[in-house]
């Protein structure tokens, strides 16, 4: 079987500071690598600044400004967001914001993480650093990915497959799969070959979203622009096991935009081509 990829939904620019791409340049790569839909989400996390002031992290704030359409590419606002803790937490949210970027007071406090991710269409939550989760049971981590799953901006698990974060699969799978909210196989994490551990995980984990019929969006996670849209080893890996095309929901914009929508995360099925 062969797969067609027509969106990107996990991609960074230069914002992320261990990137190398501006938007437009991602933007022309994505028209060049014939998508439809390119997700631009780059990561709100600790990793970026020593400290977590929302004047770091205004990038975010201002995405209004980008075109809904470049070129004949969709162009959504996301963000790569941490999970941070067993309890589900998700980077930000535990960080008032009293004031804005030029020091005028909100008339309501809200946390870092609600601040910047209003104006934005979705979330990609992701392990970077699961020190975390050490000594904890699976119980625990189950109930983890459940509660990530369970917030309104959340719409892909990311990376998965190599977060060293184990999980019961069949729990968390069914519930994605309940809540039409997505499950990341992610190029990066496979480029490493099939003897690998990680790739080992993220086979069984696409292998059950197949069982299950669970939707997945498959994503470059690309850092630099020359990457985007070319997912040859998750092509090849979803070949392999014979993956349903049909869960396969990065297929066209207008796969992946309805299933944003069915997930209730946001309605933007307008957008999809010939819509």
């Amino acid at each position: 079987m062969t797969y067609e990829f027509r969106c990107d939904a996990h991609t960074h620019t230069l914002y992320s500071r261990h990137a190398y791409s501006t938007i437009m340049e991602n933007l022309q790569a994505a028209r060049a690598a014939g998508l439809e839909l390119l997700g631009s989400a780059d990561h709100l996390s600790g990793m970026l600044f020593p400290t977590s002031d929302i004047r770091n992290y205004q990038f975010f704030l201002n995405m209004d400004v980008w075109p809904r359409e470049h070129d004949g590419v969709v162009l959504l606002r996301g963000a790569e967001v941490d999970i941070l803790g067993l309890d589900g937490r998700l980077f930000g949210q535990d960080i008032p914001v009293d004031a804005s970027i030029v020091g005028r007071l909100y008339k309501e406090e809200k946390s870092l993480f609600e601040r910047l991710t209003e104006p934005l269409d979705y979330v990609v939550a992701s392990v970077h650093n699961n020190a975390f989760a050490d000594g904890a049971t699976m119980d625990e981590t189950t109930q983890m990915h459940l509660n990530v799953l369970a917030q309104p901006k959340v719409f892909i698990l990311g990376h998965v497959g190599r977060s060293g974060v184990p999980f019961d699969l069949d729990t968390v799978l069914a519930a994605a799969r309940d809540a039409h909210k997505l499950i990341e196989i992610n190029e990066h994490s496979l480029q490493r070959g099939a003897t690998s551990g990680t790739y080992r995980r993220c086979r069984d984990i696409a292998c059950r979203c197949a069982e299950l019929g669970v939707g997945i969006t498959v994503s470059t996670d690309a850092h630099i622009a020359c990457d985007i849209g070319h997912m040859p080893a998750a092509a090849e890996m979803l070949a392999s096991i014979d993956f349903p095309e049909e869960l396969v929901m990065n297929r066209s914009a207008a796969a992946f935009l309805g299933e944003l929508a069915a997930a209730g995360v946001c309605d933007l099925t307008e957008l999809a081509p010939n819509a």
